[in-house]
């Protein structure tokens, strides 16, 4: 099986592709009705979260450039 792959979008959401599964906080799972991908908002703006339905365009701002997070601690 693959690693599944979350691209952080400029100025928008996570893409979320591969073998996956999304539950809430009590470990109830979202029927996703097969969808391999799909993405995540990060803006807060979506009627349909916790997915994007592209209500970030022109409201929300981040430049998505990765970078090496500190050591974890031990």
């Amino acid at each position: 099986m693959s690693k599944t792959k979350l691209t952080i979008n400029n100025n928008g959401s996570v893409k979320i592709e591969g073998d996956f599964e999304i539950v809430d906080r009590s470990g109830n799972v979202y029927g996703l009705q097969g969808r391999e991908v799909l993405s995540i908002c990060r803006c807060g703006l979506s009627k349909n979260k916790p997915f994007c339905d592209g209500a970030h365009n022109g409201h929300f701002e981040h430049e998505a450039i990765a970078f090496d997070l500190p050591p974890k601690k031990v």
